[in-house]
């Protein structure tokens, strides 16, 4: 439960021009594959006017870490020309819960697939080294949700733990909240003593 994992500190891009074909590399930390493919689709959106935006991610898929998905697409480009490259650097370098995309605008000139292969590896490896690797426990989202009465006492234990958390004021007040796997079950034992049970806890 409390194993660490390496990951990414923070979404970096990085750029370079190979015989005039210039590559982005899109990098960002994510906790789940929706998020992942959130972030592919994003990318090619923001960049679809690109010959090819190559994605590729590895992520613990469950809360437990016992499951990794990884996923990667070549987008048109030669068969493991592009794609596997990307992802190899994430293999490689033991990296989890990242995804990236890489954004070429073809200049004219083929490369090869070795050029392309040696192209892709660097858009990531620049990306992923932009952002910074970092040691990283696994996450689990705990939606928190009480009547404005109690809302004060569960944003000062939030606040007080650390937790990075997302509060919206409706009819009731809801927090999101991201927590380590290991503090969790504590987390929600806390909340419930604080409130004498009337928060409402889920596994969001």
């Amino acid at each position: 439960m409390s194993r660490t994992y390496n990951t990414i500190a923070e979404a970096a891009t990085a750029e370079f021009v190979v015989q005039g074909s210039e590559f982005i590399g899109h990098a960002r930390p994510v906790d789940s594959v929706a998020d992942a493919e959130a972030f592919i689709d994003a990318i090619s959106e923001e960049y679809a006017d690109a010959t090819h935006n190559v994605p590729a991610y590895r992520v613990r898929a469950d809360s437990d870490g016992d499951l990794l998905r990884e996923y990667s697409s070549d987008d048109g480009e030669p068969a493991s020309s592009a794609g596997k490259p990307a992802l190899n650097v994430l293999t490689q370098r033991e990296i989890e819960n990242c995804v990236v995309v890489v954004t070429r605008y073809y200049g004219g000139t083929n490369l090869g697939v070795g050029g392309l292969v040696r192209a892709y590896s660097r858009a990531v490896k620049d990306a992923v080294d932009a952002a910074g690797v970092i040691e990283e426990r696994p996450h689990e989202r705990v939606s928190i949700t009480v009547e404005y009465d109690d809302s004060g006492t569960v944003r000062g234990i939030l606040e007080s733990e650390g937790y990075e958390f997302d509060a919206a004021y409706e009819a009731n007040v809801s927090f999101d909240v991201r927590v380590p796997v290991a503090d969790a079950e504590a987390l929600r034992d806390r909340i419930r003593s604080a409130t004498s049970g009337r928060a409402v806890l889920e596994s969001a």
